[in-house]
């Protein structure tokens, strides 16, 4: 018998480059169940620790909801529309074209309108928005500007003479729309944003005008090509009969038209400026506004919190211009609800892809035996079995999230409002940081492949970076949930009643002070590492160390340094305390997953929360040494349970 021929031939390699790209080609197309059945090499692998079977149907029914059917709409449509998804090679103005063709498209032929949702059913509009970002995360963004910022700014900020004029002309897009708040030189404090609009009380006008090139409106979406109006925040300025001359009421948002609606060419007094090519989201038009006194009518002043009559006249509920502006910011807080339910989604998307690889992609084995999928490998699990735990664990702290957003728009309750906007901060900048990160792992956790750009990491990566930044610096979303913590801190020694996110540090601060280490005794075995309870108290417990020993500190260095300077010596200090409290109301929304989840996906669930609790007490095993939280010879259960 002649030995086989041990060189390939061309036709041999041939098949195999074919194969190799039909395998990496399934994360992107599902296959059907007919092919796989004729193609078994092509059937993802089973990885050797399997010990339990998933009902994958169940469980993904639970996880996508009430909304799955409005969600499936948009994928439908854009599945029938070829001419509609985004190519992998495309310049920015034809991406920018195309966005505004998608959108266009999902609201006027898909019948799918999103500015409904935005007060009756926020949870439809964020689902809605999902999807969207899912097929173009510039059309996500986009339908964000157009309906959540510039027409949510209208319904919110606005009253009945704003809504009846704009409502439907912004819900089908005849009026495209900007949000101008951010300037060259200020983003993240709004207070002191330097545009003004000064009223004439002749005219019955208000003039906007951009004092200094510090001053212009930066990076506004929609402004570049295709807006016709912005929502411009100025500082409001009123004359007076004394030696000043005017009287500046802070911050208000107005209706400014910046182009012609018939020839949509820019109105006098009206500069706009194209801010250029991005790192991403290159299908979304961000532009520079300039006003040289741009005259608007005295009912483009959105008044619902501060109005200005005939004679000049201000009049407002709310009795500081401290409080009018909180009451504005406060009513703006869905954009960052969306951002981090939308970060999340970026999340399923990477993990699903590199998991799906990491299933394929078969690399060594023992000797004289087939080679072994990539995921049976130890460092493999290591670096994504944890980011799709926190995938989940994401995706239930989010979805309390915007249900908690949905009543605080039904009920107004003022507790309620406080507590989404701490909440809101501290999910956005925790969620998208995280992401941003694991976007870099997922793409090398799929080797060279990962570097095609056809497998989506780059343009992921990319387009999600500036959900660090826009809607509130990361950093600075931080501080403002250690300030909020600081403040329950002090209420709880007040005898003050705790926001709903907070009431968890009474019983907890009081254990803490009463008990350097409570647990350690308690330990038994991995059993007990399981043990929701035991997982919940390890995370609080952590919090309320953290929370007492920052205000021993700030107390300590404000007698020297001042109150700013306490702040800033404290600041890593301050963000890990914030890190570590929202790191405990998600898996207090996890555990609460599990236990309602349907009865036949609750031990898959439940391991996959073990996963996320286990990991992040482990990644932060130095702080429960310290107090003896976890005894030396308990740290191996750890990686035991990890591993099991």
């Amino acid at each position: 018998m002649d030995s086989p021929n041990t060189n390939p031939t061309a036709e041999d390699e041939s098949q195999l480059v074919s194969r190799r790209i039909q395998r990496l080609s399934l994360h992107l197309t599902p296959i059907p169940n007919s092919f796989i059945r004729d193609h078994h090499q092509l059937q993802l692998l089973t990885c050797a620790r399997v010990k339990l079977s998933v009902n994958t149907a169940l469980l993904s029914d639970f996880m996508r909801g009430k909304h799955r059917g409005i969600q499936e709409k948009v994928y439908e449509y854009f599945k029938s529309r070829p001419d509609l998804q985004t190519p992998v090679e495309i310049s920015k103005d034809e991406h920018r074209e195309l966005c505004m063709r998608q959108l266009l498209g999902l609201v006027r032929e898909a019948g799918i309108r999103p500015f409904r949702y935005i007060v009756e059913d926020p949870s439809k509009y964020f689902a809605i928005a999902e999807a969207a970002g899912s097929v173009d995360m510039s059309l996500g963004i986009k339908l964000g500007v157009q309906y959540s910022l510039w027409g949510g700014s209208v319904l919110n900020l606005g009253t009945k003479k704003h809504k009846d004029k704009y409502y439907d002309v912004i819900d089908n897009l005849e009026y495209p729309g900007c949000f101008a708040m951010t300037e060259l030189h200020h983003g993240s404090n709004v207070q002191g944003l330097q545009t003004v609009a000064t009223f004439d009380p002749i005219t019955d006008e208000f003039i906007i005008n951009t004092p200094n090139d510090g001053a212009i409106k930066w990076w506004i979406g929609n402004a570049a090509v295709h807006g016709k109006f912005a929502t411009v925040f100025a500082r409001l300025l009123l004359p007076t009969h004394d030696i000043k001359g005017v009287s500046d009421m802070g911050v208000h948002a107005f209706i400014v038209p910046i182009r012609d609606l018939k020839t949509h060419q820019t109105l006098p007094g009206v500069e706009i400026h194209d801010c250029g090519h991005k790192v991403g989201l290159n299908g979304v038009d961000n532009g520079a506004l300039r006003f040289r006194s741009v005259r608007i009518p005295r009912d483009n002043l959105l008044n619902r919190f501060g109005d200005v009559s005939r004679d000049g006249k201000y009049t407002s509920n709310l009795p500081s211009i401290n409080k009018r502006f909180a009451a504005t910011l406060g009513e703006l807080v869905g954009g960052r609800v969306g951002l981090a339910y939308s970060s999340v989604s970026v999340l399923k998307v990477s993990i699903t892809i590199a998991i799906r690889y990491s299933l394929l992609r078969q690399q060594f084995g023992p000797p004289k035996q087939p080679e072994i999928s990539i995921l049976d490998y130890q460092s493999h699990q290591h670096k994504l079995m944890p980011m799709l735990a926190s995938t989940y664990a994401f995706h239930f702290a989010t979805l309390h999230l915007v249900q908690m957003y949905s009543e605080m728009k039904k009920s107004h309750d003022d507790q309620l409002v406080g507590d989404v906007h701490s909440l809101s901060a501290g999910l956005k900048a925790y969620v998208t940081s995280y992401t941003a990160k694991s976007l870099s792992t997922c793409r090398e956790a799929c080797g060279g492949h990962g570097y095609a750009a056809v497998n989506r990491f780059g343009s992921l990566r990319n387009d999600h970076d500036i959900f660090q930044t826009f809607e509130g610096d990361n950093t600075v979303l931080l501080q403002q949930v250690a300030a909020d913590l600081l403040k329950q801190y002090r209420e709880k020694f007040q005898g003050g009643t705790l926001a709903v996110t907070w009431n968890y540090l009474r019983e907890s601060m009081n254990t803490y002070l009463s008990q350097p280490n409570p647990v350690t005794a308690r330990w038994e075995g991995e059993e007990h590492l399981r043990d929701p309870k035991f997982q919940l108290d390890a995370f609080r417990y952590r919090t309320s160390r953290l929370l007492q020993s920052v205000a021993v500190r700030l107390r300590k260095h404000s007698k020297t340094l001042g109150s700013f300077g306490a702040w800033n010596r404290c600041l890593n200090h301050l963000l890990t305390l914030a890190e570590s409290h929202i790191e405990s109301v998600i898996l207090a929304k996890f555990i609460e997953a599990v236990q309602s989840c349907p009865e036949e996906t609750r031990v898959t669930l439940k391991l996959v929360c073990d996963l996320y609790a286990l990991d992040r007490i482990w990644n932060d095993i130095g702080t429960y040494r310290i107090v003896d939280y976890v005894a030396p010879t308990r740290q191996r259960l750890f990686t035991n349970s990890q591993n099991t």
